[in-house]
Order: C-alpha cells, then sequence, then structure tokens
C-alpha cells in the first residue's frame, strides 16, 4: 500500500460577509496554485471592528495538499 504525503499551507481569508465565506476564499486560492488541494482546517477565527460593527472575517486555514 502507498503511502501518502502532505505539504501543508496556511493562509488567511478575509470576507466581509462571513467566516464561511472567508474560509471558502482562502481554500479557492490555494487551489488556484496547487491541483492537488485535498483537506483544510480551520486554525483560528478573528475579525476586525470599524464603528463599533463588525467589518471583515478572518479565518486562517491550512490547507493539505497531496504530495506526488
Amino acid at each position: 500500500m502507498a503511502e501518502t504525503v502532505f505539504k501543508k499551507i496556511q493562509i488567511v481569508g478575509t470576507s466581509p460577509v462571513s467566516f464561511t465565506d472567508a474560509a471558502a476564499k482562502a481554500v479557492a486560492k490555494v487551489a488556484e496554485t496547487e491541483k492537488n488541494a485535498s483537506w483544510f482546517e480551520v486554525v483560528e477565527l478573528r475579525g476586525a471592528i470599524a464603528d463599533g460593527k463588525v467589518s471583515q472575517y478572518q479565518v486562517t486555514v491550512n490547507v493539505g495538499c497531496k504530495l506526488e
């Protein structure tokens, strides 16, 4: 049985809409250059505040890319 090895890329996605949208944008950006992106894990959630309101959602994700 062949062993599978992954590299992990950490990236921060941002969105004015939601944490989910920020995570999806981060994963999509990695997938543009990494053809073997296979999984992701959420590492951190945070956000920015402007005028007393949430102005930006920020999600740090690790994306696992299968090495050939």
